[in-house]
């Protein structure tokens, strides 16, 4: 099982030396995928959550590409209906190209009323428009010619019925985001029972966790969310469950943690270690 690391691309303290830093970090601790989010207009709703500056996805991973060597990068998750779906297809497709195949497209259907309203994009058909789009890069990318996307894996994230349902019809892993241990034993059989119905394998499990270092966790705590040796023995649960890939997003909703990334790259590096030796004492299952 690989481990990924969410990289803040927005924030208060960001800019181009702290994402720089962040993806240099995370590859030298050893993480194997490096992932940033995405918003194109920084509305009220988002600025609430994720304000400026919020920088592009794919301009920020490829700029990535050429100051990493090692890990994959991807999108945790692009917003589908933002972009026309031959641009997102060209776009993506390049990016696998130019980085030696390291890119993962990470897809949903957003949330941001406001943002889609800014950009012209009717919000009610925020799931159909991701359903249409995707049904056209996987056309594009089959296509002879500029489309050639080099075998770009697509994480469909999202946990309503109708995502397990485009994760099964369109994607090679579902990535479903921060969520607590019992709704995902519940949910899983869930994506098997729709794989089964479509008459299709089920994807792969590629899920994005929570990632807080805390001594004393809550009762109903999120995966991710404990002491270090909770975060392995998370960790080894979701093993057990069939992931290949874990994302661990450090950034748990204050924007002022962007100024202070040291504290995240200890977790990290914290986690990493408690893995490691996790993996070594327990051996492959």
């Amino acid at each position: 099982m690989r481990l990924g690391v969410n990289i803040p691309n927005f924030g208060p303290g960001t800019d181009p030396g702290v994402v720089r830093a962040w993806a240099q970090t995370s590859e030298g601790l050893g993480y194997d995928l490096l992932m940033v989010s995405d918003h194109l207009v920084v509305t009220n709703d988002v600025a609430r959550q994720y304000p400026a500056p919020f920088y592009e996805p794919f301009t920020t991973l490829a700029w990535l590409a050429g100051a990493t060597s090692r890990a994959r990068l991807g999108t945790t998750v692009l917003i589908v209906p933002y972009r026309h779906p031959l641009v997102t297809a060209r776009m993506a497709a390049n990016l696998a190209d130019l980085s030696g195949g390291r890119f993962v497209l990470g897809v949903g259907v957003g949330w941001a009323r406001e943002e889609f309203a800014a950009l012209g994009v009717p919000f009610e058909r925020r799931g159909a428009l991701t359903d249409e789009y995707l049904g056209v890069i996987r056309t594009a990318w089959a296509e002879e010619g500029d489309y050639r996307a080099g075998g770009v894996p697509v994480w469909v994230g999202g946990t309503s019925d109708a995502a397990l349902r485009r994760a099964v019809n369109f994607g090679d892993a579902w990535h479903p985001l921060r969520f607590r241990p019992a709704w995902l034993r519940e949910t899983l059989p869930k994506l098997r029972e729709h794989a089964g119905a479509a008459g299709k394998p089920a994807p792969a499990f590629a899920p994005r966790i929570l990632l807080r270092i805390t001594g004393e966790p809550p009762a109903d705590r999120r995966m991710g969310e404990g002491t270090v040796e909770q975060v392995a023995g998370d960790l080894a649960e979701l093993r057990s469950l069939g992931a290949e890939d874990v994302v661990l997003d450090p950034f748990s909703g204050d924007p002022e943690e962007t100024r202070r990334p040291s504290a995240a790259w200890r977790a990290l590096a914290a986690v990493a270690d408690a893995w490691t030796q996790h993996s070594r004492e327990r051996g492959p299952r």
